[in-house]
């Protein structure tokens, strides 16, 4: 067992903004799934969305952001994200954060969706440098103990004190131990959720392995509300490679140029879906364009080609990715690169406030596991890293404000092993992981009817059974916990898109193609 101040649940920029911010004045432990730079963060290719150009003012960031959001978002929120905006990039300056220039001012990019270049980077590997940076400086940290390999398997909750409680604090998480296989109980007074999203929830994602809906699954568990799980982000360019499942491409290439072509008929086809902003429209219009391109034609992928910009252009801007695809026998510089659609982002998630706050005492949520209302109906480009800093800090905040108000941690029971014995059927796992994947990528994909919906639904309920009895049986092990943690949170997908009966923003059903007038969140409560 292990007790600190406070307890972070999560290695990327949210949670090591949390305890960086946290560290000066209290003991923080940061638990992570694997190695500490294996989360979403590292993955971020594009960058992170700012008001810093002259000319764009904070209430442009605003309305790009609504209006992305399909008016799902809670404007008070956005406000609150895009101000704090320009001082979390300082702050990452002063970390070390080698952000590209352009003579003595930042270098910005646009994106999709933005009216305006906003978005700093790192050539196109911002997330990268950004862990680094993070990373480097909680790791030099004397308040801060950083233990990887452990998996987070349920909170530790007013239910498990030694004198049984319904109170719903919450004192910390029970993780297993990869290197021991044993559980341990970390408790602390104040718990931050920083487990990312749940991409892995589908088929074809940009998702890292790990994101499989822990804190989502954990928080619903132990009584939490979550909000708009229906809205799952669908990356319109994905590299179609049958070795190389989750490269990005990032939404940069068609912000410098970059067009999307239909390879069987040479056509360039956004013409015909969106005239006006073409490879520029926010990524659920394109995305579903992709989608209807492919079915229509019968194709496996689509090409995205900038190779009409000149060759030195393509390598300075995209040098990460340059380099990649020569890899595998793809030059950007001369021809098309195959793309597919893939899960990107999870914009639904655990209902928090402006500080971070869950619904139970003691527990505290931040990026992508969480609704915070910036996002709404569909997130817009490079906002979910500045959504890490500004709620990382937020949270950070509150639990330092609000200290003395929190109570010392009750004496807590350890996890009981007393009645379950090694698996004897891997199988289930490995099966049931592939089925829900695939079930959710064809019936609760970019495209939805209610029938496809009420097939996963009911997929769903048989999986539930079976893996609930494996769970109460054997002794846990990371596959299991992420299966448990996968079904569940695909469960709460399936019920809020059976919920909402329009298409808004990322959730779009062939059986209620209008948008209501009024814009409301699917919130589902234990």
């Amino acid at each position: 067992m292990s007790a600190s101040d406070v307890l972070v649940i999560g290695s990327g920029a949210a949670g090591l903004t949390a305890a960086l911010n946290l560290a000066e004045r209290f003991r923080v432990t940061v638990v992570a799934k694997g190695q500490l730079n294996e989360g979403s963060t590292a993955w971020a290719q594009g960058g992170i969305a700012a008001v810093l150009e002259p000319g764009d003012t904070f209430a442009h960031h605003v309305e790009d952001t609504m209006v992305a959001g399909a008016g799902l978002n809670d404007r008070e929120i956005v406000e609150f994200v895009v101000e704090r905006a320009p001082a979390a990039i300082q702050r990452l300056t002063e970390l070390g954060v080698p952000f590209a220039t352009e003579g003595d001012a930042l270098h910005l990019t646009r994106e999709g969706g933005h009216s305006h270049r906003r978005i700093v980077h790192v050539a196109d590997a911002t997330g990268w440098a950004v862990q680094e940076a993070l990373q480097r400086a909680a790791e030099a940290h004397p308040n801060i103990t950083l233990l990887p390999d452990r998996v987070a398997i349920d909170l530790a909750t007013s239910r498990h004190e030694e004198r049984y409680s319904g109170a719903g604090n919450v004192w910390g998480v029970y993780a297993l131990d990869r290197a021991s296989g044993r559980v341990e109980l970390h408790t602390a007074r104040a718990t931050i959720l920083a487990t990312g999203g749940a991409g892995r929830t589908y088929l074809f994602s940009t998702a890292p392995r790990g994101a499989t809906g822990d804190g989502i699954a954990m928080a619903w568990r132990a009584g939490c509300r979550v909000s708009n799980m229906e809205m799952m982000q669908f990356h319109p360019t994905c590299l179609y490679h049958l070795e190389v499942k989750n490269f990005l491409i990032t939404e940069a290439v068609r912000g410098e140029g970059g067009r999307l072509i239909n390879p069987a008929t040479g056509q360039r086809f956004m013409t015909a879906y969106d005239a006006e902003r073409m490879e520029l429209a926010p990524r659920d219009v394109v995305a579903r364009a992709i989608d209807a391109e492919i079915k229509r034609h019968g194709l496996d992928y689509v090409h995205l080609d900038i190779s009409h910009m000149p060759a030195d252009f393509i390598r300075g801007h995209f040098p990460t990715i340059h380099e990649k695809l020569l890899g595998l026998g793809i030059d950007m510089t001369t021809g098309p690169i195959p793309v597919v659609p893939a899960q990107h982002y999870t914009c639904g998630g655990i209902v928090v406030d402006a500080h971070g706050r869950t619904d139970l005492p003691g527990l505290y949520a931040a990026g992508e596991c969480t609704e915070s209302g910036l996002h709404g109906a569909n997130r817009l480009a490079s906002n979910s890293l500045l959504e890490c800093f500004v709620f990382g800090e937020a949270a950070a905040d509150h639990i330092a404000t609000c200290w003395d108000a929190l109570p010392p941690v009750p004496a807590i029971r350890a996890w009981d092993e007393s009645r379950v014995t090694d698996s004897d059927e891997e199988v289930v796992i490995k099966q049931n992981w592939t089925e829900i994947r695939r079930f959710m990528w064809n019936y609760v994909g970019i495209v939805r009817t209610t029938k496809r919906l009420q097939r996963a639904a009911s997929r769903i309920r048989l999986m539930t059974d079976e893996v609930a009895e494996h769970y109460g049986h054997f002794r846990v092990t990371p596959d299991l916990i992420e299966l448990r943690n996968l079904l569940q949170t695909a469960d709460l997908i399936v019920r809020a898109a059976l919920h909402r009966h329009e298409s808004r923003g990322l959730h779009y059903t062939l059986d209620y193609p209008a948008t209501l007038p009024e814009a409301v969140d699917t919130v589902l409560v234990p």
